[in-house]
């Protein structure tokens, strides 16, 4: 594979490295890049062992505390092993690819880099091992089928959650991560779509997901007529705090390099996380007339969720601007949507990551424009082209992503069926289908 230079996100490019290597001939190794994405990489693990684990626990009831953790650190486990087998070479190898050709590489990698093959303790990624950028990208791949737990929470049988988990993974997530971030001759790439660190390839991909699996399972038994408070909140707000700090990993580290880019990523991070904070709980204040810590948890989330894509172009203000309409919106569709259409996403993963994702993803085509503090679209593109480019992308990830995972989800209930029976559910899952209680008074 033809050796690559790190894309350093301009306007009009993917927010990740193009995945080309080089041989050590080619490229030379930078300690400092490499010692950056070393800890970015542990961060983003962190994300989702133990901070997801611990945010979904906290927000289910007692009974079912430790099944959602062992479905986080499951899905760690089995992604980890296809991502080896099989998934950095479907998301990264780009193997007839061409840039302004659209054919089948431009939709899903080739086989050249399965089981690893090729990656050696020379090979290089722009400035870093080839095996820091495998580990890297395997980190998004481990959280984005996680988010998607949240959305049937309670209710989903475990051996379905792991053949889901496999289709899923690789028929939805591995050719949007190709199309966006595989370089020239992706799909998404060539239009000039912007996504620096997974709006759509993590965020609204799993939202979506997770709202078809919360529609296909049907709501938790009681619900909406029996109260679900969270069961620990101390638990929710420990895990949101991780997944704050394990964030500047997600983000910045999708520079790809300790540079100018990387710190203003990781600024533009902390800005709008604040703002999305803020603006759930002021949002939450006026409507129910309290702010309240499960609010400003999700707000938090809310205000990730929309940077991600835009933290490698936007600037300060840019930040703050999506991050208080991500907070304010993100509340009113965790609140209202579900309730309006009647399906139970039981911790608003489509509320927050897929609204949050998509709101994320236009804006990223406005306040990339140089005239906002961004880093500036490409020559000739208006700010109104590339909020377009934005929503085709959007519109053909939510539509690919529910495609396969309605077709996932019925080939999962083959599998000794898809959701927990009535008793199991009324007993609580940890008891049901784990044989132990998170709680043993």
């Amino acid at each position: 594979m033809p050796g690559r230079k790190r894309a350093a996100l301009a306007a009009g490019g993917g927010a990740l490295l193009a995945a080309g290597t080089a041989s050590a001939g080619e490229a030379t190794l930078s300690a400092g890049d490499t010692a950056w994405m070393l800890v970015a990489t542990a961060l983003v693990l962190l994300m989702t062992l133990p901070g997801l684990a611990l945010f979904y626990a906290g927000m289910v009831r007692a009974k079912n505390v430790l099944s959602v953790m062992m479905q986080c650190f499951a899905i760690a486990g089995l992604i980890t092993v296809l991502w080896v087998l099989y998934g950095y070479s479907l998301a990264f190898d780009t193997t007839g690819m061409e840039a302004g050709v659209v054919n089948l590489a431009s939709f899903i990698g080739g086989l050249d880099k399965v089981f690893l093959n090729g990656v050696t303790r020379d090979s290089l990624v722009s400035a870093i091992p080839e095996s820091l950028f495998v580990t890297f990208q395997m980190t998004f791949a481990i959280i984005t089928p996680a988010l998607i737990v949240g959305a049937f929470a309670e209710r989903m049988r475990f051996a379905a959650l792991l053949v889901f988990t496999v289709l899923w993974f690789t028929f939805a997530y591995l050719p949007v991560a190709h199309m966006t971030w595989a370089g020239d001759g992706g799909l998404f790439w060539d239009w000039g779509v912007l996504d620096f660190a997974g709006g759509t390839v993590v965020h609204i991909n799993a939202g979506v997901a997770g709202l078809v699996a919360a529609i296909v399972l049907g709501p938790r038994k009681g619900w909406p007529g029996t109260a679900m408070p969270p069961h620990h909140l101390g638990y929710t707000l420990i895990g949101a705090g991780l997944l704050w700090v394990g964030w500047f990993g997600f983000n910045a580290g999708s520079a790809v390099a300790a540079d100018g880019n990387a710190a203003m990523a990781m600024l533009v991070t902390q800005v709008a996380t604040a703002a999305a904070a803020l603006g759930w709980i002021a949002a939450e204040w006026i409507v129910h007339g309290k702010p309240s810590v499960l609010g400003i948890a999700s707000g938090v989330i809310a205000g990730l969720v929309a940077i991600t894509p835009a933290a490698g172009v936007v600037g300060p203000m840019g930040a703050l601007a999506i991050g208080t309409v991500s907070g304010v919106l993100c509340f009113f569709a965790a609140t209202r949507l579900k309730r309006l259409f009647g399906y139970d996403d039981s911790l608003d993963v489509f509320g927050v990551h897929g609204v949050g994702g998509i709101i994320g993803a236009l804006l990223t085509g406005v306040f990339a424009a140089s005239q906002f503090g961004g880093s500036g679209l490409a020559e000739g593109v208006s700010i109104g082209q590339q909020v377009g480019k934005q929503a085709l992308a959007v519109g053909i990830t939510v539509v690919w992503s529910a495609l396969v995972a309605f077709l996932a989800l019925k080939i999962a209930g083959l599998f000794g069926g898809l959701r927990a029976s009535a008793e199991e559910e009324q007993e609580g899952l940890d008891l049901a289908l784990h044989g132990e209680s998170g709680y043993n008074l």
